[in-house]
């Protein structure tokens, strides 16, 4: 059964920075009047060293953090304004998932489908499917408090596309991975994109994301003052 990535046509809207800065305190701008448009069927790789504000442009993106200036829109939407609202069309992959330890993969995943009146009868196939194409093929249904790193990221993975989101932010996606669900997973974002998917990424694996992203933001420190 192949995941069909089915996204509807009126949420595949643009995401947009408008002069967005990101300050901590009184120190200098880790994120400094950035201007971009993200568009539907695109994928936009984050680049830059440790320190250049990679991880803060995701959390700015996901609603977890607020710009200090500027503004980020969905559509007409001001995420910031109404994060819930936003966040029921994203799918999310974090560098440190923190992942419920009393679920198993099944369970995390059935429960995100409830969450988001998701869940019919087709339900249980969707998310055998979703597993399968991230190769978690073992001990799906033990508690994830048992998993290997690689097993969370492949559930972080999975819970992330289930529901179809027309939006993904995926923070070292690749990390964990062997080979071959590195392979699988990239099919999937080839195929997340054709379907209209607006996708962000952030990974040191930079010669995956040059056959996968359509553009980049390089992002760099911002020298402090002497």
């Amino acid at each position: 059964m192949a995941l069909n990535f089915k996204i509807e046509n009126d949420l595949r809207r643009p995401l947009v920075l408008r002069g967005v800065t990101k300050r901590y305190g009184q120190g200098v701008p880790v994120i400094s009047t950035l201007d971009w448009t993200f568009a539907p069927g695109t994928a936009t790789g984050l680049v830059g060293p440790n320190g250049s504000g990679k991880t803060t442009l995701l959390r700015l993106l996901s609603a977890v953090a607020f710009p200090t200036e500027g503004r980020i829109t969905y559509g007409d939407l001001d995420i910031h304004a109404r994060p819930h609202h936003f966040l029921q069309h994203i799918g999310l992959v974090y560098a440190d998932a923190g992942l419920p330890q009393h679920l198993s993969a099944v369970e995390l995943l059935e429960w995100i489908l409830r969450e988001r009146r998701a869940f019919d009868a087709d339900a249980p196939a969707r998310i055998a499917t979703a597993l399968d194409h991230v190769r978690l093929d073992e001990r799906r249904d033990n508690l994830i408090g048992t998993y290997s790193s690689g097993m969370i990221q492949k559930t972080q993975l999975a819970a992330a596309l289930i529901h179809h989101p027309p939006v993904l932010l995926m923070d070292e996606p690749f990390r964990g991975l062997d080979t071959e669900s590195t392979a699988a997973v990239m099919a999937l974002l080839h195929d997340f994109k054709k379907a209209g998917g607006l996708l962000i990424i952030s990974s040191h694996a930079r010669a995956l994301l040059d056959t996968l992203c359509d553009d980049f933001i390089d992002l760099q420190p911002v020298a402090k003052d002497s």
